[in-house]
């Protein structure tokens, strides 16, 4: 029978440490027990409207992507998407991240490394690059999809080749905090802004050490925490 999920490659913090806990609880769901958890409130936002503006990263679990979400090729299975995981975090080593810091990018709110290390370019470039021989090819509605968001000549061409645009030399590494702010009232970005540094900013330093394997069972649903695999193992 055809594996329909789709499987992702996220860094994600291990289950008993103090950043997943953080993270899990700024998004209201934690995608390893695969419950809701409540949010830390932001001074004078609603938490409907809070929830609100969480909703697209929740759905996705806190993580960081290193390759965005594909299906299987006809042929491969769940194994063998574990087995070339296992091999790929073989070959780094476990390090400490740089601060993270919340920014704007973009459209959205996230937590970003200040300064970015390359060993974190290496890992996800291994990982787009070595996962996409087992993933099925776009359909041409997931396609179309992606480039009426307005692709440059570069992204499209990363599209093609890897399923993503958002890889390589467009790659950045950051946790959503937040989905599409579009017109969101400034004040309201602030504060959720304020909050999030708050929140996140008496961490400890927050270590990489597995490349996490996530799932998602059916369109629209959320996805799961699979397994962790260990950098240097």
């Amino acid at each position: 029978m055809r594996d329909n999920h789709r499987y992702a490659a996220y860094f994600a913090p291990a289950v008993d440490d103090a950043w997943w806990r953080a993270g899990s609880r700024w998004l209201g769901r934690d995608a390893a027990q695969r419950h809701a958890l409540p949010q830390p409130p932001v001074p004078g936002l609603a938490d409907a409207v809070q929830a609100r503006l969480t909703q697209a990263p929740r759905r996705y679990g806190w993580h960081a992507t290193l390759k965005a979400p594909f299906r299987l090729a006809p042929g491969v299975d769940a194994g063998a998407l574990r087995e070339r995981m296992r091999a790929l975090a073989a070959g780094f080593e476990p390090f400490t991240l740089p601060p993270l810091e919340v920014c704007r990018l973009d459209d959205f709110l996230a937590l970003v490394p200040r300064p970015m290390n390359p060993a974190i370019d290496a890992i996800a470039a291994a990982c787009v690059k070595g996962l996409q021989p087992l993933a099925a090819a776009l359909p041409p509605a997931e396609l179309a999809r992606r480039r009426a968001a307005g692709l440059t000549p570069l992204e499209d061409a990363l599209l093609l080749r890897w399923g993503y645009p958002f890889v390589l030399e467009r790659f950045r590494f950051h946790l959503s905090l937040t989905g599409a702010l579009g017109d969101t009232e400034p004040s309201i970005t602030e504060a959720l802004e304020r909050t999030a540094s708050a929140w996140f900013g008496d961490m400890p330093a927050c270590r990489f050490q597995s490349i996490a394997l996530f799932a998602e069972a059916q369109p629209g649903a959320d996805f799961v925490l699979i397994e962790h695999f260990q950098l240097g193992a």
